[in-house]
């Protein structure tokens, strides 16, 4: 894979998480986001999208996600905890994907909302089109979005990429 082979970020948002009396980083899912987990790996399983690596957020309702996800998935990537996920800023989510090894052409990045809604946004950069605009009304627990470019890891930035697809469990 070259620096200018296409790329692909799948962004997928944690499942519903329980409200237990534990600190927010140890919050469980709850049942309905354990059945959403499973879904939004069976969907991602469907549409053929096999990430070569996930970074998942070190929370305990993200690894669970992630956990049920991947079952559902033909092909599981290499994981990678990253701390650095676990309320991330847009700016710090754009500084993570340029970290990325140019030999990674898939990419999935298992997080939080506000940021992952937001990096979606300005990956995506005023993309037009049913997509954005079922995207662009929420981005609910267990949705995931689908950005292409072109181009090193490196490069990433405010709208290099283009949203080919959303998927949220309950549309």
């Amino acid at each position: 894979m070259t620096a200018d082979s296409p790329r692909t970020i799948v962004l997928l948002r944690h499942a519903k998480a329980d409200w237990p009396s534990v600190a927010d980083h140890e919050r469980p899912l709850a049942d309905r986001g354990r059945l959403d987990a499973a879904a939004a790996g069976r969907r991602l399983a469907d549409d053929g999208i096999t990430p070569e690596l996930a970074l998942c957020s070190t929370a305990v309702r993200t690894r669970e996600t992630w956990k049920l996800a991947a079952h559902e998935m033909p092909h599981r990537p290499k994981t990678v905890y990253e701390e650095r996920l676990y309320e991330a800023t847009l700016g710090d989510l754009l500084a993570l994907l340029t970290e990325t090894p140019d030999e990674i052409g898939s990419l999935l990045l298992i997080g939080h909302n506000p940021g992952t809604h937001a990096l979606a946004d300005a990956l995506a950069g005023g993309a037009e089109g049913d997509t954005a605009a079922r995207m662009s009304r929420g981005f609910p627990t267990a949705a995931f979005a689908v950005v292409t470019f072109s181009g090193s890891w490196k490069s990433v930035e405010h709208g290099v990429g283009r949203l080919t697809a959303f998927w949220a469990p309950h549309d």
